[in-house]
């Protein structure tokens, strides 16, 4: 199939075209990282917040004058963030084991940090259902080495996804046939849950692909077939879009598959991306941390 070059979009499926504007362009919008993750919108403040693990900070980024700031430091090397139903900051901890909420006035409170009382590998990215339900990976990335958290042996023996019950605050294994459980993300509908495995850092040919399940009523996940494997690089972080639509992260930038499954086109990307989010007034700008910079860019869509 012959691809297209658009302006900072390459088309490989047609209908890629209705969703990237011919004369938009990726903007940098910071660098400076070592390795830029987890940006989540903040739209009540007009801000983007998103951590920078090697250096065990998170920064911010205001829309209102395009200045950057330090968001907090230490940050316990924080890597994936979003924000609840609440407005509230929801944070992946590598160095913490844990994942945190930060409170409307500041504080910090933990909300998941050990199961069947031993401490999480290193929590690397969450989401928050609309039942204010938490849903996080638990890969070992953190405890690897020293260099994105406190290297350390893991205590549960395990790579798992976990779902945190919004009433109770209990926390039960919701996935557990992963390598390297990363990036996740649901549907519009919230009836299907997407879950990618990096475990190709671990394993030679390993998994580097992402991973479909129904979700049942109850939080049970059924399923779990490939959904679509990364050609170049590993897909990392991802988003979906109000039409069903995956943005994954990847080694040349951000792919887009529709929901049957099809690669329909990328966004170009200089460096290695590890995650994306939609934001901005309408929720058509779409945010990506790659390697050292965060980068925007304007889409024909809204995220979810």
């Amino acid at each position: 199939m012959a691809i297209e070059l658009t302006s900072s979009f390459e088309v490989i499926d047609p209908r890629f075209r209705a969703l990237a504007f011919g004369n938009v362009h990726v903007e940098r919008l910071y660098t400076g990282c070592r390795w830029a993750e987890g940006p989540a919108w903040f739209p009540a403040g007009r801000y983007l917040v998103w951590s920078d693990i090697p250096n065990d900070r998170m920064m911010r980024w205001d829309e209102t004058d395009a200045s950057v700031s330090v968001f907090r430091q230490s940050s316990m090397n924080s890597n994936g963030n979003t924000v609840d139903t609440q407005g509230r900051l929801v944070t992946c901890e590598h160095r913490g084991r844990c994942v945190s909420r930060t409170e409307h006035d500041g504080t910090r409170t933990v909300l998941a940090s050990h199961i069947e009382g031993k401490r999480f590998n290193s929590p690397n990215d969450v989401v928050v259902k609309s039942d204010g339900s938490i849903w996080f990976t638990d890969p070992s990335y953190g405890i690897d080495s020293d260099y994105e958290g406190d290297a350390s042996p893991s205590e549960i023996g395990a790579r798992r996804v976990y779902r945190v019950d919004a009433s109770t605050g209990s926390i039960t294994v919701v996935a557990s046939d992963f390598v390297q459980p990363n990036g996740l993300a649901f549907s519009p509908d919230e009836s299907l849950l997407y879950i990618v495995d990096t475990g190709a850092t671990h394993q030679v040919d390993g998994p580097h692909h992402v991973r479909r399940f129904r979700v049942g009523p109850h939080g049970d996940l059924a399923g779990g077939e490939v959904f679509a494997e990364c050609p170049i690089g590993l897909y990392d972080g991802l988003r979906v879009d109000v039409h069903g639509n995956l943005w994954l992260s990847a080694g040349d930038g951000v792919h887009c598959h529709a929901p049957d499954g099809t690669l329909l086109g990328k966004v170009r990307v200089p460096e290695a991306v590890a995650n994306l989010c939609f934001g901005g007034a309408k929720r058509n700008r779409m945010f990506i941390c790659a390697t050292s910079s965060l980068y925007a860019v304007y889409l024909n869509t809204r995220g979810r």
